[in-house]
C-alpha cells in the first residue's frame, strides 16, 4: 500500500516543530506570568461528557471511539442494531461510549467537577494539548490541531476579561503578529432573543450570526427564517448586525435598542468597562466591540472574545468567552468562569505566511566535528561532552568520508559551524573552528574551547 495520512493531519518536520514550539513557549511564558499552572487531560472522554455540550452543530463534529470487541459474537445482534443507530446519527452504547475530546474547555470542566473540594479558588490553569473534530479540512482548519487555553474559575470579577485580554495582547505583541481583539457580550444576544420572541430563540439566533462572515448576510436571514423567526425579527436582527463605528459609537447604539432591558444593559455596561480599562493600560493591540460575533458554543453567558490576524486571509486565531455554570452540567452548579484559547496552527500559518518566526528560532545543532579518523574522532568525542556540559548542541559525523560529504551534512541540517580535528591539531592540541555562514576560521585549543563564543 502506499502511505498517507489522515485526512485533516499533518506530520511535523524538525523545522517546524522548532516553530511551533516558539510559539507553544511564548504562550506558556505569558500565561505563567499571569498566574496560570498547566493541566493535562486524556484525549478521549466519555461520550455523554462531551454530546449536547457544544451547540447542534458542534455535536456533529464530535469524533467517536468504537467500543473495544466489538466481534463478541455473544453481543452480535446488539453490534448490529447499535450500528443501525449509528447510520441514523444516534449514538448507542452497544458500539461507542467514549471520543476524542472536541475542545478543551469540557473536559477542563468535567475535571473541575470532579475535584472542586480540592482546589483553591479562584482556580487558574493552562492546558496545551491536541484536539480533534470531523470537520472538512481547508486552509486554517485541521481534523487534528492544538489548542492553548487559560482559564479561571471560581470567580465572577471582570479583571480575569480584563486580564484575558492583555494576555492575548502581550502574548501577539511577543510574536510580533498585528491583531484586532474582538470581544462582544451573550447577555445582548440574550436581550435581542428576548425582543424576537423570547430566551428560547436564542440558540438558533447564535448559530446563525456565527455563519456570518462564511455565508453573508442573505444566508443567514434564509437560515433565520427556517429557524421560525419572523419577518420582523428577522428585520431587527440584521439591523443590530449593521451596528459600525466607534466603540463609543457602538456603545452607544446598543444603549438605545436595550434601554429597558436589564440582561442587555448589564452586558454593554461589562463591554464598556472592559474597553475603558483596556484603554487606560494602553493595549498595543486593537480592541473592538463586533456585535456579530456570537460564538454559537450553548455554554457561554457573558463576555466572549475573537482574535483575528491583521493583512492575513485566516479566521480567527483565538477565541472564548464566560461560562458562569459549565461545571452545572456536571452536577456542582454556580461555579462561575472565564477562559480564552490559541489557535496554534492558524498562528503558526499566519506567522509563516507574514514571515514573522525570529532567525534563531531555526537552530539545532550549533557544531559539527568532522570525522577524521578513530583517534581524532575519540577525542572529538571527549571535546563534545565537554561542549555539551556547557550548553553547546554538538554532533559528530558518524564515519569517515571526504571533507565535501560532511561539509553537504552541515549545510543540509543548517549547522553554522564546523570543528576540523585532524592528526595534526590532535598533536598541537587545538581545533579549527570554521563559521560556514562568514566563512570565517580560527584555530582554539582544546582548553579554550570550553569558553568559544559560537556567534
Amino acid at each position: 500500500m502506499k502511505p498517507s495520512l489522515p485526512q485533516g493531519t499533518r506530520d511535523f518536520d524538525a523545522a517546524t516543530v522548532r516553530k511551533r514550539n516558539y510559539i507553544f513557549n511564548t504562550i506558556k511564558e505569558v500565561f505563567e506570568l499571569y498566574g496560570f499552572q498547566p493541566l493535562e487531560t486524556p484525549a478521549m472522554e466519555n461520550l455523554d461528557t462531551l454530546m449536547g455540550k457544544y451547540g447542534e452543530e458542534g455535536d456533529k463534529l464530535i469524533f467517536k471511539i468504537l467500543n473495544n470487541g466489538l466481534d463478541n459474537a455473544a453481543k452480535a445482534d446488539k453490534i448490529k442494531a447499535g450500528f443501525e443507530k449509528v447510520m441514523e446519527g444516534r449514538s448507542t452504547k452497544d458500539i461507542t461510549e467514549r471520543a476524542l475530546r472536541y475542545d478543551l474547555t469540557i473536559p477542563f470542566a468535567r475535571y473541575v467537577a470532579m475535584n472542586y473540594n480540592q482546589l483553591t479558588l479562584p482556580f487558574k490553569r493552562y492546558q496545551l494539548q491536541p484536539v480533534w473534530r470531523a470537520d472538512r479540512p481547508q486552509k486554517g482548519r485541521y481534523r487534528e490541531f492544538y489548542q492553548c487555553d487559560a482559564d479561571v474559575v471560581g470567580s465572577r470579577s471582570l479583571i480575569n476579561e480584563l486580564e484575558l485580554v492583555a494576555i492575548y495582547a502581550t502574548v501577539f505583541g511577543k510574536l510580533r503578529l498585528p491583531v484586532e481583539i474582538r470581544i462582544n457580550n451573550r447577555k445582548i444576544l440574550t436581550a435581542l432573543a428576548a425582543q424576537c420572541g423570547g430566551a428560547e430563540k436564542m440558540t438558533d439566533i447564535a448559530i446563525a450570526i456565527d455563519k456570518l462572515d462564511k455565508i453573508g448576510m442573505d444566508k443567514v436571514k434564509e437560515e433565520l427564517a427556517e429557524r421560525g423567526l419572523s419577518d420582523d425579527q428577522v428585520r431587527l436582527i440584521q439591523q443590530f448586525l449593521e451596528i459600525n463605528g466607534t466603540n463609543k459609537e457602538k456603545l452607544d447604539r446598543l444603549k438605545s435598542i436595550f434601554s429597558e432591558n436589564s440582561t442587555g444593559q448589564e452586558g454593554i455596561r461589562e463591554l464598556e468597562y472592559i474597553i475603558e480599562k483596556s484603554e487606560i493600560r494602553n493595549q498595543k493591540s486593537e480592541i473592538k466591540i463586533d456585535v456579530t460575533l456570537a460564538r454559537g458554543l450553548n455554554y457561554y453567558t457573558g463576555t466572549i472574545f475573537e482574535v483575528k490576524a491583521l493583512n492575513v486571509q485566516i479566521g480567527s486565531i483565538g477565541g472564548g468567552g464566560r461560562y458562569d455554570d459549565l461545571t452545572g452540567l456536571f452536577g456542582v452548579p454556580n461555579i462561575p468562569g472565564v477562559g480564552i484559547s490559541f489557535g496554534v496552527d492558524r498562528i503558526y500559518d499566519v506567522l509563516t505566511e507574514l514571515n514573522l518566526f525570529p532567525a534563531d528560532v531555526y537552530n539545532g545543532t550549533t557544531l559539527l566535528f568532522f570525522n577524521l579518523g578513530s583517534a581524532e574522532a575519540e577525542k572529538a568525542f571527549e571535546l563534545m561532552q565537554t561542549l555539551r556540559a556547557t550548553g553547546v548542541a554538538c554532533e559528530l559525523f558518524h564515519e569517515t568520508v571526504k571533507f565535501d560529504k560532511q561539509f553537504k551534512y552541515a549545510d543540509k541540517k543548517g549547522i553554522r559551524h564546523v570543528a576540523i580535528l585532524g592528526s595534526k591539531e590532535l598533536e598541537s592540541g587545538a581545533v579549527i573552528i570554521k563559521n560556514l555562514h562568514s566563512g570565517s576560521q580560527q584555530q582554539v585549543t582544546f582548553d579554550d574551547l570550553r569558553n568559544y563564543s559560537f556567534e
